[in-house]
């Protein structure tokens, strides 16, 4: 991960307008910049969005991977049938497909997170029931060196 890269905190509650569109929060604007990518968020049951940069740093990583069997490519295949490059309009309001809304289980209310590098885009009710902290994360901090 580069040290340039944009940071993303912070929890906004927000809803779809009735055409599916997100009014992407300005504090999350202004670091994604003009054009950005919106994906699944595979394993997690929601959507990212990711700047451009943070985005070909993932994909620099797929590139670079030590295997690239069946598995490798199914996975590509997925997460990349489930990717769009889009930017906000004028109002800063962003549309979001259908079948992405279907992946995440997002009707109308959505709760946006800012998650290091990116956006997470959670249906409000998967959202509450996956932001919990895990009840073994100072052990987790303790093994990753954070403390």
């Amino acid at each position: 991960m580069h040290a340039d890269l944009p940071r993303f905190t912070g929890t906004v509650e927000h809803a779809l307008d009735h055409k599916g569109r997100l009014i992407v929060p300005a504090r999350f604007r202004e670091r994604l910049g003009n054009g950005f990518v919106l994906t699944i968020a595979q394993p997690d049951p929601c959507l990212a969005l990711y700047p451009q940069a943070a985005w070909a740093d993932f994909c620099s990583r797929l590139e670079g991977a030590p295997r690239k069997d069946e598995r490798f490519r199914r996975l590509v295949r997925y997460i990349f049938a489930h990717t769009e490059e889009v930017a906000c309009d004028v109002q800063g309001r962003l549309l979001v497909p259908s079948a992405l809304r279907a992946y995440a289980g997002i009707e109308r209310e959505v709760v946006s997170v800012g998650s290091l590098t990116r956006v997470e885009i959670w249906a409000k009710e998967r959202y509450a029931s996956h932001a919990a902290p895990d009840p073994e994360a100072g052990d987790l901090m303790a093994e990753l060196g954070l403390y």
